[in-house]
Parts: C-alpha cells; structure tokens; sequence
C-alpha cells in the first residue's frame, strides 16, 4: 500500500517516485491509497501503467473508517508519502506489518523503518526528489532519475491554430500571495483574445468561482469561466484541449504540466526550485525581488513580487508558446 500526497499538485511531484517503485516491483500489487479529491488523478494521468488500484477515502468520515478499510486490505506492507503522524497512526492501527515512511513528526516509534529526513543540500530542491529519495533509502531504487522536464502523461503536440484555446488559472487555493492580480488576467485575457483570436477559457475550485466569472466579464467576449463546473477528471480532459495553460503556482499547474499542455507558470512567494511544475513546455515568470520566497499566504506588505510582473512579459512569452515554439523547461527570470 502506497499512502498518496493529500494535495492536486504534491500528488502529481510525487508521480516519478511512483513510476520508479512500479519499474522496481513489477509484479508487486501497488494500491494507492488517497484522499476522494485526488484519488481520480492516478487514473487520468498514469492508470494501471502506475498502480493496480487506487483505494479513496473521505477524510469527513473519520479515522476509524479509513483504518477499516485497510485493515480488511490485509497489506503487507505500507509506504507512507505524506509526512503526517496520522499515516502512521492509521496503518499501525490497521495492522499492517511493515510500515516506512520518513521519520517526522513525532512518529517514528509507529514505523517499522523510520528513514532520515534528507539534510538541506542533500538532494536536488524539487519536491519530486523528496519522495524518490525515500525510495533510494529504503534500497527500492539504486538511483532515480534527473526529473527536469519530466512528464507522467504523453505530450500533447499542439500547431499552430488560428482559434487558440488558452486556460487562465487565476486563483490558488493556498493564499492570496500566489494570485497575480486579477486586473491584469483581464487585461492579458482580452490581448489574447484581440491580438492572437484566442478562446479564453477561465478554470479554478469551486471556491474561485466569483473570481474566474469576474476576470471572464472583464474579458468580455470570448471568454468563459468553468470554476468551480468541473471535477477534477473533467478538468483534465478540457485542459487537455488548450494551446496554452496560464496559472498561478497551484496544483492545477502540476496537472496540466504532466499532462504534457503548454504552461506558463507566474511565481511570486514560492520556490520554484522546489515545486516548479514539471512537462515538456513549461516556462515560469518570476521577479527577483529581495523577499521572495517568503512562502506566506498573504502578503504583509505591497505584494511587489506579482506587482512587478506587466501584462506585456506575460503576453509576449505566452505568444511565444502559441507561436509553436517548444521550449525546454525553464525559468524566465527579470533582470
């Protein structure tokens, strides 16, 4: 049993790791084990090529339902991806004999293997090798690969098109630090839509549903919003049929990226050497302002690292990316 990420985007960093373990144990049963909002992308983005079964649970039914479940699974072993002392709690309570996971949050005593947590420096920075490091640890893997550019899905080779379809993902579930502004998505949008013919399509959770219909009315016609429309599954498919991705760094990102669509991504507070998204057509937008990343959810102060990105470098590299041409993975940064 593999306990999945809880979050869209940590789900879709942690898939090289998968896909390693599934190279190592070829004819081992693999059943993931994740919360229902993610559950759905280890079909969309990898199937039975990645796990035998996926096994979803709600977490609003509480712990006792989930250690059910596993209990009468009857594992051999389990591998724990989140960090949490409740993944722990939950497959010792079930019974399963063998239990590995890295050695946080006070949960060791309940592993059978407790690996090292890898010192600063250790590894490469992106989230991906955290979890490909466990594997190496715990001698699944001799080695893992470079995940540069990495893709789970199969690329999706778009030419040009005189009606391009172009996703705008303006919230972010993690705070309001993330959002680039949205008077400049509208701004952006309607460029696309009058200078390339661009279809706008407006994509975000059920809770960024009063913002994507805002920035969508801004843009006028031609655009439309399906926040808050669409599962996660649906999500895929219709990402799939863009040209191009814009998004703030949200797990969206991470999904459209795997699935090999075209992504321009606007960072501000985060790291994009930890958690930069990883396709074949991925390009990032960030300024170098002295107090990034801070990592906070709200900005303290004047948000100046989305602030200083203009509409006009956003546009003119996503023209770039509709114009058909295919950058390898890489970060634009302002001098």
């Amino acid at each position: 049993m593999l306990r999945a990420p809880n979050w869209v985007g940590d789900v879709v960093m942690s898939l090289p790791a998968l896909q390693q373990l599934r190279k190592a144990l070829p004819e081992t049963e693999i059943v993931v084990v994740a919360r229902n909002w993610v559950a759905d992308l280890y079909a969309a983005l990898g199937g039975t090529a990645l796990a035998n079964r996926v096994l979803a649970h709600d977490p609003n039914d509480g712990r006792g339902a989930l250690v059910r479940q596993l209990r009468a699974e009857r594992f051999d072993a389990a591998l724990l991806l989140p960090n949490s002392l409740d993944a722990a709690w939950g497959a010792w309570r079930a019974g399963i004999p063998q239990r590995w996971g890295y050695a946080r949050d006070g949960r060791s005593p309940l592993l059978t293997r407790a690996i090292p947590v890898p010192r600063a420096g250790e590894i490469p920075s992106h989230q991906s090798y955290y979890y490909l490091e466990l594997l190496r640890r715990l001698g699944a893997v001799e080695s893992f690969p470079m995940v540069s550019g990495f893709v789970v899905g199969s690329a999706i080779p778009h030419p040009p098109s005189p009606t391009p379809r172009v996703g705008l993902n303006p919230g972010a579930a993690y705070g309001t630090a993330k959002r680039w502004l949205p008077a400049r998505y509208v701004e952006l949008g309607r460029r696309l839509r009058d200078e390339r013919g661009a279809e706008i399509v407006l994509f975000g959770a059920a809770s960024e549903r009063e913002l994507a219909e805002q920035i969508a009315t801004g843009i006028g016609l031609g655009a439309r919003s399906l926040a808050g429309q669409t599962t996660l599954v649906e999500f895929v498919k219709l990402a799939a049929d863009c040209h191009l991705f814009v998004t703030n760094d949200t797990g969206t990102m991470h999904v459209a990226a795997a699935m090999g669509v075209p992504v321009l991504a606007i960072f501000g507070p985060t790291d994009e050497r930890a958690t930069a998204p990883l396709g074949p057509c991925v390009l990032l937008i960030k300024k170098a302002v002295p107090c990034s990343p801070c990592l906070l959810r709200h900005c303290p102060v004047d948000h100046r690292c989305m602030r200083e990105i203009p509409v006009s470098e956003v546009f003119e590299t996503a023209c770039q990316i509709l114009n058909a041409v295919r950058p390898s993975s890489s970060t634009v940064t302002a001098r």
